[in-house]
């Protein structure tokens, strides 16, 4: 069983989270970024997901299907210290088929939707080397999640099964170290995290650990003057998430976590005041437990912009 209440599952609501420095700049859109938040500054980032899920080998077929709108806020404290809020809304819709068969009207298909928990958290920059045309930085950051999601939401089934439900109804904790090198042609971001769940309702979600990586070029205009006030970015990404077995009552549930390497292309329109994006981040290889559901791909698009 996996649970995708959190971004996305853990740590996308917070992918690229939204930068602004004296160099406009590209950023990773699955992650983090170093780059700093200019003080008293606000950075709005809306994003738009497409999440796929199934699990075919058993009698029982599941397809999970998740849409969301994360919506981040964030805002520069000083020039080191930044923070951020992040609030999902997300419609899903779980799909049933046993045996070849549809399942009986009641459970051929079980959906909700509705304003996920939220996400906080604040990130301070203790490393900075500028040259010129180029910066490295290196922050840590941390925060937590609090159940302001629905966790007990029903249908005319019964209680929808967790995967289904908007919140987790948990607190949960998170923590990590983000590195970027940023010049004029490229960027280079590298992320380790960690994030540590907490129980709610006899269930508690494996603990995750993420190791990332993104690349992204200038590839349009080639050649920069004076009066340049756009860039087109093609980025790669490389995201690696481990996430422990789930507990329900106290006991391992064998049909859960795994680990999954994923490879992420997308592109990116920059301007000084906003970037327009989109990437789907696709699973090359998987080592799930069980019969827990397997990421089809997870498509996201949205803009960024500060003021």
């Amino acid at each position: 069983m996996k649970r995708t209440t959190g971004y996305f599952v853990g740590a996308l609501a917070f992918g690229g989270t939204l930068s602004v420095s004296s160099l406009v700049n590209a950023a990773p859109i699955t992650f983090n970024t170093a780059l700093p938040v200019a003080k008293g500054a606000f950075i709005n980032r809306e994003q738009f997901i497409v999440h796929r899920f199934d699990d075919d080998s058993s009698s029982t077929n599941r397809e999970l299907e998740v849409n969301g709108l994360v919506s981040v806020l964030g805002y520069g404290v000083t020039p080191q210290l930044a923070l951020f809020a992040a609030v999902p809304y997300f419609d899903k819709t779980l799909n049933l088929t046993i045996n070849g068969q549809t399942a009986n009207e009641q459970r051929q298909s079980r959906s909700t939707e509705g304003f996920g928990d939220l996400k906080m958290f604040g990130r301070y920059t203790f490393l900075q080397q500028d040259e010129r045309s180029k910066t490295l930085r290196v922050a840590g950051f941390a925060g937590f999640k609090a159940p302001t999601g629905e966790d007990d939401q029903r249908d005319s089934v019964g209680t929808l099964p967790i995967p289904l439900q908007t919140g987790t109804g948990a607190w949960d904790s998170f923590a990590g170290v983000v590195m970027t090198y940023q010049t004029l042609d490229y960027q280079i971001d590298a992320q380790l995290s960690f994030e540590q769940n907490g129980s709610a309702n006899n269930f508690e979600a494996g603990d995750e650990s993420r190791a990332d990586i993104s690349f992204q070029y200038r590839l349009m205009p080639q050649d920069m003057s004076d009066d340049t006030d756009s860039f087109l970015y093609g980025v790669l990404e490389a995201n690696w998430v481990n996430q422990d077995n789930n507990y329900l009552s106290g006991i391992s549930d064998p049909n859960s976590g795994g680990t999954t390497l994923y490879l992420t292309p997308g592109i990116q329109y920059v301007t000084a005041k906003y970037i327009l994006e989109a990437a789907v981040q696709l699973p090359v290889d998987q080592n799930l437990h069980g019969t827990a559901l397997e990421n089809d791909y997870l498509f996201t698009t949205g803009f960024r912009i500060n003021f």
